[in-house]
């Protein structure tokens, strides 16, 4: 046997067959099949588990885990009504909590400060929060556990394994699915618990203070009234009819005798008290003061305190809170109004309002006389046909991200309304938008683009009207 034959038979001696390879092959196929099956099943667990509810402090907030980040700390997430904000608290690890605020009762958080101590004190929360922790923590455990026993039930089945074969794997699974659980939520997540017991409160998840009651501003009381509308100059009526005797608020304010106020208080026979000033913000406007011109409107919330027997309380606010007539002359003169910059800052503007809006809420919730509330969403002013915007740098691409960020405050409105359970009205202007013959919106050649004519204000007052009848 010459050399080079003999070198041949020893390397194929060492090196192994096809179908050598192909058993080693399905072997370590296994662990790496194993491991992604449990990292899925993980993966899948986190997202369809179900948040655990925890009700305390007159808050009702459900408890679970965000997306695991790559970080080895950073914030949680806070869903509030629809939007999600970056919780105040560090937590340790990529396994981070998620709280979702989904109902709110007669403000206890208010009742704290005026010293009430009826909610079990300040550490009733943060208790309850990382209990609820712990509860989704053994959830989530099931369910993936569960999800790879599923996966295991289908593959023993298509291989034909014995039954005793099959208890072996699908016990087999359940277990290491548990184990990775029990490590992961051990060393990924076990600061959680101690940093949730921290919170005393839902204002202490984003760094604010909490709300501080408006008191209620000086005058007689206004016993006569029986509902009262507070909110922007969409509720105030801008750029319609003045009223027949303003004062000079009302002609600050620009308070029309068009506003869907002067008309439910037409319809009902009503003393409707409409507080709206255009440029009102939550905090500039309704729970703290406002500016207008020379004038200084006292906080909407103190005067509404002033009338004690109103049975219905109109809200009409946000589009001052995000800034929403610059946004949309920004979006108008730039050759994209849907770029980063512009999307972050409406984002963080977002943020800013829902937490606004949840004092708000919370406020109105504690009125003594518990008057039925009514959240106003806003109208979509500009429809599906936009060719007379045009000339004006409005094309479709722009109107529609004004709508979609339009959207976003009205979801924020409706789920706010719903958590504190009020009602959230959807007013539609659909046939009568900027470019229809018979516009319910003024263009922009008028005193106040964007804002409702007469015909609109009548629209909102119409389906305000049909929502009290429906609660009634």
């Amino acid at each position: 046997m010459s050399s080079s034959t003999s070198r041949f038979t020893t390397f194929a001696r060492w090196y192994p067959s096809r179908a050598a390879w192909r058993r080693w092959a399905g072997v370590a196929a296994v662990p790496v099949a194993a491991a992604a099956l449990l990292l899925a099943a993980l993966w899948v667990a986190v997202r369809v588990t179900p948040l655990q509810s925890v009700s305390t402090a007159g808050q009702t907030v459900e408890v679970g885990a965000a997306s695991p980040g790559w970080g080895l700390s950073g914030p949680g997430e806070l869903d509030l009504f629809g939007q999600t904000i970056a919780t105040e608290p560090q937590f340790p690890g990529p396994v981070r909590p998620r709280l979702r605020l989904t109902h709110i009762t007669a403000n206890a958080e208010l009742a704290q400060l005026l010293g009430s101590d009826e909610h079990g004190g300040a550490g009733t929360m943060g208790r309850q929060l990382a209990a609820g922790w712990l509860r989704y923590a053994l959830w989530e455990g099931a369910v993936s556990a569960g999800v790879v026993v599923l996966v295991l039930t289908a593959v023993t089945g298509v291989r034909r394994y014995s039954l005793r074969r099959s208890a072996v794997v699908l016990a087999t699974g359940a277990v290491a699915m548990s184990v990775v659980n029990l490590v992961g939520f051990s060393l990924l997540a076990s600061g959680t618990p101690a940093a949730l017991r921290h919170v005393h409160s839902l204002s202490d998840l984003v760094g604010r203070s909490p709300a501080t009651p408006v008191a209620p501003v000086a005058g007689p009381s206004l016993g006569e009234v029986q509902a009262v509308v507070v909110g922007d100059s969409t509720a105030a009526g801008v750029g319609n009819r003045p009223l027949p005797a303003p004062d000079a608020l009302d002609q600050a304010c620009g308070r029309s005798a068009d506003s869907y106020a002067e008309q439910l208080a037409q319809v009902n026979a009503w003393h409707v008290l409409n507080l709206a000033c255009s440029g009102a913000t939550i905090r500039d406007g309704l729970i703290g003061p406002q500016q207008s011109g020379s004038h200084t409107a006292p906080p909407q919330l103190a005067q509404l305190e002033r009338a004690p027997k109103a049975l219905v309380v109109i809200v009409g606010v946000g589009a001052d809170d995000l800034h929403w007539a610059d946004l949309t002359k920004l979006c108008a003169a730039s050759p994209n109004c849907d770029d980063r910059a512009t999307d972050a800052y409406f984002q963080q503007q977002m943020a800013q309002f829902v937490l606004d809006y949840r004092e708000l809420l919370t406020q109105l919730a504690a009125l003594p006389n518990h008057p039925t509330v009514i959240v106003n969403q806003y109208y979509d002013p500009f429809g599906s046909d936009i060719g007379c915007l045009g000339p004006l740098g409005v094309d479709s691409t722009k109107a529609k991200t004004l709508q979609n960020r339009l959207g976003q405050l009205n979801t924020a409105l409706s789920q706010g309304a719903d958590a504190a359970g009020f009602i959230s009205v959807q007013p539609s202007f659909a046939g009568h938008t900027l470019c229809s013959t018979q516009p319910f919106v003024q263009g922009p050649k008028d005193r106040a683009p964007l804002h409702p004519t007469a015909a609109g204000e009548l629209a909102v007052a119409l389906a305000d009207q049909r929502a009290l009848s429906v609660a009634k």
